[in-house]
């Protein structure tokens, strides 16, 4: 119990705990390793914030102090690969909420980049405890030209800003040519200074547009017409990672009110408050959820990077389980690993870094109360969030 609560006071202090706790072991966790292989009763040691070794028993040696974790699961923590977040009033609960539901690392989706780079900093400097932060900046097609684009990747870059944030590529009948013109001006520029650049694109025609302008970061499957097996492979043979956002026309329950009325993310009225909701004889009918499953699953099979995301702002456990809950349709849990940890970090570039529990990447870990190969449901239940050696969350004290 001294020891349980000695690391809810460095979730507490985070600050002091980020630099104290780099060094640590955990024992007897189940382990989920790169693509959902498992150690049942395994070790994984922590060195300067770094994973040191992971093996099957007791370690060989250990660092730092120890934390049994009987009957939990270890796996990498959770990237958010699209999340509107921003700095403001609420940002602490917010953030705390963000790694109590096992996220270590979020990309924001957009928004003004130096609100981005406040949170991050407050989170780095220690004013408040939060996942790690990679901020993103704005930039819109409507009313720019290629020159005044040029020149926004070019500020955003001496920002330290390395993303551009969704860049909104009109869905039907598909962009014209004056977006597209600027976005390849983007494209072109974003290259020069270092900057990835992100698009939204909804419908297959503005996805293939995307592709073709040299875009390789898609914030979204297409939700308003289906993906081709055509497509699907160039996709994957060019190399673009596409994040799932699959739960995007899902009914939401419970989340906003209890009462059983089904709701948008944004708690609005489902299915008619979904963004260019499809339309039926003028009526909004839902069926965005048909083509983001589908299509989710058609990339899938043809090799393309699918990543994870939440695109979302309410609750994070909730955001989680939605998601969740419709990659169930579709995916494996061995899947949805491989879908969440490495196929994420690749996304961000980070896949020398995070999205699976190997010596040498940072030591952001995660142990559940359960087995989640056995269920997405098992997936919600995060114990201890450990971000580069430190534990930021221990809710094992509180029993």
């Amino acid at each position: 119990m001294r020891r349980h609560a000695l690391a809810l006071v460095a979730a507490v202090t985070f600050g002091a705990a980020s630099v104290a706790a780099q060094d640590l072991t955990i024992t007897n966790a189940r382990i989920i390793g790169p693509n959902g292989t498992v150690i049942e009763r395994g070790s994984i040691v922590v060195r300067g914030g770094k994973i040191a070794s992971v093996a099957a028993g007791a370690p060989a040696t250990t660092a730092g102090k120890t934390t049994d974790a009987k009957g939990l699961t270890a796996m990498p923590g959770f990237i958010d690969a699209h999340r509107h977040i921003n700095t403001g009033p609420n940002e602490k609960a917010q953030m705390q909420a963000q790694l109590e539901a096992g996220y270590t690392t979020i990309l924001s989706g957009g928004g003004p980049a130096d609100g981005n780079i406040t949170l991050r900093d407050h989170i780095e400097k220690g004013v408040i405890n939060g996942p790690r932060i990679i901020p993103s900046g704005q930039i819109r097609l409507a009313n720019n030209t290629p020159e005044m684009a040029r020149e926004q990747v070019r500020k955003m870059a001496e920002m330290g800003v390395k993303y551009t944030g969704e860049i909104a590529l009109t869905p039907e009948p598909g962009p014209s040519a004056q977006e597209i013109d600027v976005l390849k001006a983007i494209v072109d520029e974003a290259k020069k200074a270092g900057v990835t650049v992100q698009v939204h694109a909804v419908s297959s025609v503005a996805m293939m547009a995307a592709v073709d302008a040299g875009v390789r970061r898609l914030v979204h499957v297409p939700n308003k017409s289906w993906v081709t097996r055509a497509d699907a492979q160039k996709l994957a043979a060019t190399g673009t990672h596409i994040l799932g956002t699959i739960g995007f026309g899902a009914p939401i329950f419970g989340v906003f009110e209890n009462d059983n009325n089904p709701r948008f993310r944004d708690g609005k009225p489902w299915p008619q408050s979904i963004v260019g909701a499809d339309l039926l004889d003028g009526v909004p009918v839902g069926q965005e959820i048909g083509y983001t499953t589908v299509n989710s699953r058609t990339l899938w099979d043809a090799g393309a990077t699918l990543g994870y995301c939440t695109d979302s702002t309410y609750d994070a456990l909730a955001g989680l389980e939605h998601e969740l809950k419709t990659y169930n349709m579709m995916f494996s849990m061995q899947d949805v690993v491989k879908l969440m940890g490495p196929n994420t970090a690749a996304y961000i570039q980070m896949s020398d870094q995070l999205g699976t529990l190997e010596p040498g990447k940072i030591a952001d870990i995660i142990l559940l109360d359960g087995n989640p190969l056995e269920g997405y449901w098992n997936w919600l239940k995060t114990k201890v969030t450990i971000k580069a050696g430190a534990i930021v969350v221990d809710k094992r004290a509180a029993r």
